[in-house]
């Protein structure tokens, strides 16, 4: 067998990004679980803001061995931009999960990449055609049959409802999310990512502290620590994934985490999964993978 010449580059396997950012969900949605016990002790905010604290403290050092420059300002601004989007979307989303099982959270999260789709539209100025309009009335109706079965319990948590709003909001924030992640991939390394996304988080979710901060205590610590670590490893491998392969042909991966959900509620919290928030589910995923068969890229740059 020939030998590589030196310092000619390693080529990387075409499926090294597929698995980074399956890898990278996955410690998601279990971070995501652990987010949520320490939002049930101390409030999603306290939680939120802890844990980007601590994602800071863990990051800054990684950062500086590697080496890291303070980024130019158009990369900062880019970064400040996903971090108030991040903070609104990560707080929103574990005040939502206190009130809803994980799996039902989770699956009406999916709503956002067909909103994703309309956010290019106006800020892409891409074509929004027939099988897009069909994709989103599917991820609509699986919302609708998720967010009626929710509502029609008799013994609802009169939360619930403001529950289902915090994910749709999250959702949306979300959308933003998606056509920010292959942009700033593109312009900046992983632990680059990683740490300024945190860094802004905390500086937007710190202007409320005085009045909202519930210092957490050894369990809910715990579990945000946990958090926090998880966090950002699956910030750097997603980021690392996004970087080397387009945001559509990743997109469908973002749906394994209703598998993780459900099994680290049924653990964690002892929630079941039912019927209707796994036929609304499908009919979101359905509709996503509809419109992720436009041969062009729909949410990156």
């Amino acid at each position: 067998m020939k030998a590589q010449p030196t310092g000619s580059p390693i080529r990387e396997h075409h499926a090294a990004p597929f698995l980074a950012v399956t890898l990278g969900i996955a410690l998601f949605s279990v971070m995501d679980g652990l987010m949520k016990g320490a939002s049930l002790l101390v409030g999603a905010y306290s939680a939120m803001l802890v844990r980007s604290l601590i994602g800071t403290a863990l990051m800054a050092p990684l950062w500086k061995w590697r080496g890291g420059h303070w980024p130019d300002r158009p990369t900062m601004k880019l970064h400040a931009l996903r971090g108030a989007i991040s903070g609104a979307m990560a707080t929103s989303f574990f005040w939502g999960l206190v009130y809803l099982p994980m799996a039902e959270g989770i699956a009406l999260s999916f709503i956002a990449p067909l909103i994703a789709l309309y956010l290019a539209a106006v800020l892409l100025g891409e074509k929004i055609g027939r099988g897009t309009v069909l994709a989103s009335l599917l991820g609509l109706l699986g919302v609708v049959v998720i967010a009626a079965t929710r509502m029609g319990q008799s013994d609802l948590d009169p939360k619930a409802g403001w529950g289902i709003a915090a994910i749709l909001v999250s959702a949306v924030l979300y959308a933003f999310n998606l056509i920010l992640q292959r942009k700033q991939a593109l312009v900046s390394g992983p632990v680059e990512v990683a740490l300024f996304q945190t860094v802004w988080v905390a500086i937007f979710l710190g202007l409320l502290a005085p009045w909202l901060v519930v210092w957490p205590d050894a369990l809910a610590l715990t579990y945000i620590a946990g958090g926090a670590a998880l966090a950002m490893v699956s910030l750097m491998v997603i980021s690392w994934g996004y970087g080397r392969a387009e945001t559509q042909a990743l997109l469908p991966i973002e749906y394994t985490a209703f598998i993780w959900a459900a099994l680290i509620g049924w653990l964690m919290f002892d929630e079941a999964v039912t019927w209707p928030t796994l036929a609304g589910a499908v009919l979101i995923v359905a509709g996503c993978l509809i419109a992720a068969r436009k041969p062009t890229e729909q949410t990156a740059l």
